[in-house]
């Protein structure tokens, strides 16, 4: 787990605003569905409250749900270094797909869980939590070497930034299930005394 010497900066996580989906609790990887608009106001209510940071960089998963809700907290106006980066894309659900945990736990006949028994394959071949922290290493890879100059905000999805949070903190993949975060909420991954550590979370009300 990489110590940092200095003043540094803070990853601002921020999952995308409300969908369809997220009310009904389907989990939803790779479909690309948009903001209800109780959604498209998490967006317009968090751009007030990041704006008071020091935003210096925004990485922005690819797909409409994350995309919409980065442009409504103004993270890609033109005014700081904002991408889109594939490796934020939400787990790959494979067969789980669109479906809630308590179906799921209901055919398997046991309660099911993401984060003890994955995925399986169904429509694409879905996706390992250990495959899912190979992505997020990459982009806390990228995001460093830019805490120097300020914070860097990520823009993605529920369980994606839950695997990215454990790995920030030196934990392995499935500690993200002890990292619930809500739509339309940030956490705040930062340092006590140069160490990564987790500094706010769930947050995003004014």
């Amino acid at each position: 787990m990489p110590v940092f010497d200095g003043a540094m900066g803070e990853v601002v996580v921020v999952r995308h605003g409300a969908t369809e989906w997220s009310r009904s609790g389907q989990h939803t990887g790779v479909t690309d569905l948009p903001l209800l608009p109780d959604g498209e106001e998490d967006g317009r209510r968090l751009g007030p409250i990041l704006a008071q940071r020091t935003i210096t960089h925004a990485f922005v998963s690819p797909l409409t749900r994350a995309r919409r809700t980065a442009e409504l907290a103004g993270l890609l106006d033109g005014e700081l270094d904002a991408r889109i980066e594939p490796d934020l894309v939400e787990i790959d659900y494979g067969g789980y797909e669109g479906r809630t945990t308590k179906e799921i736990s209901a055919e398997l006949g046991r309660p099911w869980s993401l984060w003890a028994d994955g995925t399986v394959p169904g429509d694409s071949a879905g996706e390992t939590l250990g495959q899912v922290a190979e992505r997020v290493d990459r982009v806390l890879d990228k995001v460093r070497p830019l805490l120097d100059r300020g914070d860097v905000a990520l823009v993605a999805h529920g369980h994606v930034l839950r695997i990215l949070t454990a790995r920030w903190l030196g934990l392995a993949p499935d500690a993200g299930a002890l990292f619930p975060l809500e739509t339309g909420r940030y956490g705040l991954l930062g340092f006590e005394h140069d160490w990564p550590a987790l500094t706010g979370w769930n947050t995003g009300c004014a």
